[in-house]
């Protein structure tokens, strides 16, 4: 029997959101010194729900002091941790690395300074709903499905929950307020899951300005 979601959220549910940054990424913590991933846990996590790395250090923790065992594993009653490249013998030591550095982020201020998304999964952390629309509608299969760039977004207008558009608004807005060089916007945007190029004659960060001043008057 899997674990109930209830169950499952509060023994490893923010443990589970803090692996979702190693997804693509090493996971080359050591004691000393934090991966990329956990850096870009700690800046979103801290940017937006700072109580939050309290409760990842508690689970992280638990588990790796108390593993499942046989019976839990037969039953189904635990969380499955992902595959991250490292052997079975080397896993709880770099979970105890990960709780020492949560820790430390709590109580001595140890917290990345302010920077742009770095991984994929702080991109899509950062801008939820951003993705949702580059990835759900301007990727490779855009053409065949609309016309034109102008068919998608107002197919995406259409058919999304007004508050969400104006969520992506906000995030369009805080992307561009980054200041990213061209190419770095570029980068962003392909993370973000936009497999086709923009309209003529626009940059990527002039399309994005038009899409944001467009939903905005329609919101």
């Amino acid at each position: 029997m899997s674990l109930k979601p209830i169950e499952h959220d509060r023994q490893y549910g923010e443990l589970d959101q803090l692996l979702r940054f190693y997804l693509g990424q090493p996971a080359d913590d050591t004691p000393e010194v934090r991966s990329a991933a956990l850096d870009a846990y700690l800046r979103e996590v801290w940017r937006t729900r700072p109580w939050a790395v309290s409760v990842a250090e508690q689970q992280v923790r638990e588990y790796a002091e108390n593993p499942p065992g046989r019976l839990r594993q037969r039953l189904g009653e635990f969380y499955a941790l992902p595959d991250v490249g490292l052997e079975d013998s080397e896993v709880r030591d770099w979970l105890m690395a990960i709780a020492g550095h949560l820790r430390r982020s709590v109580e001595e201020g140890e917290v990345p300074p302010s920077a742009p998304p770095r991984t994929h999964g702080e991109w899509h952390a950062r801008f939820p709903e951003l993705g949702q629309l580059l990835g759900g509608w301007f990727s490779q299969d855009m053409p065949d499905e609309f016309g034109d760039h102008d068919a998608a977004l107002a197919d995406y207008a259409g058919s999304t929950e007004a508050a969400l558009v104006a969520r992506l608004v906000g995030e369009v807005h805080e992307l561009l307020a980054l200041r990213l060089a061209e190419s770095d916007t570029v980068l962003a945007v392909a993370e973000l899951g936009m497999e086709v190029e923009p309209p003529a004659p626009y940059s990527v960060s002039e399309w994005l300005a038009a899409v944001a001043e467009r939903l905005g008057g329609a919101s």
